[in-house]
């Protein structure tokens, strides 16, 4: 054996044993798994996870928030017809059913294409490869960010913003993000913010940069939908279908109003998330 065959030979035992201690490369997407995807981290690795029982939220399980349904509905519907459509921000109250109404548009329009990628706010800055991965595949896809508020200095923020409206790519026209957050801005907003403002002698007021700069990734979505605290009999009406769809008679329902009112009032909030763990609870205990 010549020199040049065993330093051939070397080199191939020691590329083997390189592959050995690499990862596996991560599988394709299986798009006929499911309808819902998370994109998952392993190392350095990134992939679409399929969800194998997506949320059967429906529409009519979602009370009291019509005029944000229709909005949502009337979005998500042109969207999947190909029609043009916003990328969306639901704000408000918490547990008053924003990442719910995004839940049950899937349930609503899987059969005509639509799927959902929930994208976790930490994973913000591969938005550009999702949508490079799902660009030409022929279904409509939402990129799912759910509770999402930003840090100062955080990089997310930076890839959010370019990736609703500032890349020198176009936007794909099968794509459309829909992100939920208890803050209308998405970042802290703080007293010192207002040193910023300058007066004219007209009397105009000028914002300082900080602020246009916070309120800048807000006004990238096309469509605002706000959602606002239940009132009482809005909160009870919301109970009673909960626990209808859990199997109680109506007799159950009207003794559970008090009992429904005190839960609320332990959690200092009546929210459609409230109610639907109290009838859980309530159904459980007396079926």
């Amino acid at each position: 054996m010549t020199a040049l065959d065993q330093f051939l030979q070397r080199a191939e035992l020691l590329l083997d044993r390189l592959e050995s201690l690499l990862p596996a490369a991560m599988p394709a997407p299986d798009w006929t798994a499911s309808t819902a995807f998370r994109w998952r981290k392993r190392g350095a690795q990134a992939y679409l996870q399929a969800v194998k029982v997506p949320a059967s939220l429906r529409f009519d399980d979602l009370q009291h928030i019509d005029q944000q349904k229709r909005l949502i509905e009337q979005n998500t519907r042109q969207f999947v017809n190909g029609k043009p459509a916003n990328n969306v921000l639901l704000t408000g109250a918490r547990g008053t059913g924003k990442s719910s109404l995004i839940k049950a548009c899937l349930q609503h329009f899987a059969g005509q294409g639509l799927r959902l990628i929930e994208v976790d706010k930490a994973d913000m800055a591969d938005l550009p490869d999702i949508v490079e991965l799902v660009a030409d595949r022929p279904e409509k896809f939402v990129l799912f960010c759910d509770d999402l508020s930003f840090e100062e200095g955080e990089a997310g923020y930076k890839a959010l913003k370019v990736a609703l409206d500032g890349s020198i790519a176009g936007t794909s026209a099968n794509v459309l993000i829909y992100a939920t957050s208890n803050r209308r801005h998405l970042l802290p907003e703080k007293m010192s913010d207002n040193a910023g403002y300058v007066h004219g002698d007209d009397g105009d007021l000028h914002p300082g940069e900080t602020v246009e700069e916070k309120i800048s990734l807000s006004e990238r979505f096309g469509l605002w939908v706000s959602f606002y605290s239940f009132k009482q009999d809005d909160y009870l009406d919301i109970v009673a279908h909960w626990l209808r769809s859990f199997g109680c008679d109506e007799q159950s329902i009207v003794a559970s109003r008090t009992e429904a009112l005190q839960w609320a009032l332990q959690r200092g909030s009546r929210s459609g998330r409230v109610a639907w763990q109290f009838a859980r609870d309530y159904a459980g205990r007396i079926a």
